[in-house]
């Protein structure tokens, strides 16, 4: 195998604070914890990434990192409403600081999941009368941070907050409620496109002309089990409307269909400079619901494994609005690194293939992390941590690949032959 990435192509790595970061806060994933929600029980101390930052940083720069993901924990810089707390704002300045000397350009995410617990204890995004006390966090990280950062992910993969937390219950705030999913969704549109529209003009006035806003759309491909069954197909089209189609294009275009409502009257425009992509696998269809297609390669944690699904559901992105794509996640839990290099190599390959714009490839995760209701058993990183006192770091042999393919701008038949070809996936 031998193929080089599109030029230009930057290659990085992506966190979210409240897995990687630690520390005791007053937060929605915390609490989910402490009501012993957490499969291996583990807590969100994760890679205590808070107090090494700076480690991490120059590890990322040894292994020529271009990019970096990371986000902001809202519950540390605003514990109370109406309180910010300006030591965490001088952390987070210093570690992006930190960053642009090292050569890593910081994309930046605000909402991944976690809300401080007072957001939480009002209803959080269920409620229309919460949703400015986000916006107001957005207007702050905007004025405080703008100078350091021009590229902005206003929420993270709002299909999968809205589902798991309030159609399945298995994430905070556990309710099950179709009614209230949709909601919830509803209001996690309206709330891009004004942070959107803040974020640019928060900047604009700072002077700056070069702001990248977009968010984290988690994709995954819906096919029938059978595709000649009419109630497979018909369940496939209905799931990948409900989790994704309208969603996205109410967030990039403003156009809100069914089941997504307009809750503020938004005009239709153009709220999105960037397609963020995550892809992690394809769902098999054959009901309403999840499924995993049999004899399929998986990783560790039961997902198929389908490289080319990546450009599959990146099209109709940039069929809708012609942007550029950046794929803003995509790895797999590999917990013994078996085929991490593998998986990495084949989206990459598959996005150097394509005829679509992908300009950005954001490895998920950089260090082994807390995994949500997965707790630490799920290991994503290229950076292993050991889940001790230590909490010691070391690079792993995917990791050791993916900072050889970005010296060499591409896979050589020698990277291929030393990293990849000896790996095999498990057919299950």
């Amino acid at each position: 195998m031998n193929f080089r990435l599109p030029d230009g192509m930057l290659l990085g790595v992506a966190s979210a604070a409240a897995q990687i970061e630690g520390g005791e806060l007053n937060s929605s994933w915390n609490d989910w914890y402490h009501k012993g929600n957490i499969k291996d029980g583990s807590d969100p101390a994760a890679s205590d990434h808070w107090d090494r930052w700076q480690e991490d940083t120059d590890l990322m720069a040894s292994m020529g990192i271009q990019v970096c993901r990371l986000g902001l924990e809202w519950a540390r810089i605003m514990p109370e409403p109406d309180r910010v707390d300006e030591d965490a704002v001088a952390h987070y300045r210093q570690e992006l600081e930190r960053m642009r000397e090292k050569g890593i350009r910081p994309l930046l995410t605000l909402h991944h999941f976690a809300n401080p617990m007072w957001f939480e204890k009002k209803g959080a995004f269920e409620k229309r009368e919460n949703l400015e006390d986000f916006l107001r966090f957005v207007q702050l990280a905007a004025e405080r941070f703008g100078d350091l950062v021009s590229e902005y992910i206003t929420i993270n993969e709002p299909n999968v907050y809205a589902v798991n937390g309030y159609t399945f219950g298995i994430w905070p705030p556990g309710k099950r409620s179709v009614p209230l999913t949709i909601s919830v969704m509803s209001n996690l549109a309206y709330c891009h496109i004004r942070a959107y529209q803040i974020i640019h003009k928060t900047r604009l006035e700072m002077g700056y002309s070069d702001t990248m806003v977009g968010f984290a759309n988690h994709l995954r491909v819906f096919d029938p089990q059978n595709p000649r069954n009419l109630w497979h197909r018909g369940c496939a089209r209905l799931t990948d409307r409900m989790f994704q189609g309208a969603l996205s294009r109410a967030l990039t275009l403003g156009e809100f269909r069914w089941p997504i409502r307009n809750i503020g009257r938004l005009p239709r425009g153009e709220y999105a400079d960037f397609h963020g992509v995550n892809y992690y696998t394809r769902s098999t269809v054959s009901g309403v619901g999840d499924g995993v297609r049999a004899n399929s390669p998986r990783n560790d944690l039961d997902w198929e494994i389908y490289p080319e699904g990546l450009v599959l559901c990146a099209r109709p992105l940039v069929e809708m609005l012609n942007r550029p794509v950046w794929v803003t996640e995509n790895g797999t839990c590999d917990n013994q690194d078996r085929f991490r290099a593998r998986y990495i190599c084949e989206h990459l390959q598959a996005m150097a293939e394509s005829d679509l714009p992908f300009v950005r490839y954001y490895h998920w995760c950089f260090c082994d992390n807390f995994e949500w209701i997965e707790g630490n058993s799920a290991r994503f990183g290229l950076v292993k941590v050991d889940f001790d006192a230590a909490r010691a770091r070391s690079i792993k042999r995917s990791g050791e690949f993916f900072a050889a393919v970005i010296r060499n701008g591409g896979v050589s038949e020698e990277l291929y032959d030393t990293y990849v070809r000896a790996e095999e996936y498990e057919i299950r």
